[in-house]
């Protein structure tokens, strides 16, 4: 048995996913009235956030990190050890951070999400500063700004003042 919906839907765009407590059960396929059947997927990939069916709202952040990888690897690809230190951290904090960062502010991280961004951050220091030395990369992450927590908290705090700059022009408007 197959549900109809009587909707026009792109079946090559669209996708279903279930969330919550009951996650994990089977669903039945669900037909447009084209005869298209939606697939039913345990990922789902939304204004770049990749969001993982679960018995809570929970984001993935293993594309975020291999993205952020590519890019790091392109960089020192490009720059080998001609580029200074100081240059390759602006590189780091121009183009990679971001990719690693994309969307953190509208999603709750958890402690463990927190320590892997930490981690991508701090291994992508070790290879810079050729250094073994996870406490060296921690200070070296957090003496060029580049803590994790805190770009987190301050693309935190940017988002919400911006939120409440559109509220409060809404409700003048209104």
């Amino acid at each position: 048995m197959s549900l109809i919906l009587d909707l026009s839907i792109n079946v090559l765009k669209s996708i279903c996913m279930r969330t919550g407590a009951r996650y994990k059960a089977s669903c039945i396929p669900i037909s447009t009235h084209n005869g298209g059947q939606l697939l039913w997927s345990d990922e789902i990939w939304y204004l770049g956030i990749y969001v993982t069916a679960g018995f809570k709202f929970c984001c993935s952040l293993s594309h975020a990190k291999k993205t952020f990888f590519r890019t790091c690897n392109s960089i020192f690809g490009k720059t080998g050890r001609i580029a200074s230190e100081e240059t390759v951290v602006h590189l780091l904090k121009l183009k990679c951070l971001p990719c690693l960062l994309y969307g953190a502010e509208a999603i709750a991280l958890n402690k463990s999400q927190l320590n892997s961004l930490r981690f991508a951050v701090n291994s992508v220091f070790r290879k810079l500063f050729d250094r073994k030395s996870h406490v060296t990369a921690c200070e070296c992450v957090e003496y060029l700004n580049c803590s994790v927590v805190e770009l987190v908290n301050r693309r935190k705090m940017t988002f919400l003042i911006k939120l409440m700059n559109v509220q409060s022009t809404l409700s003048y408007l209104s």
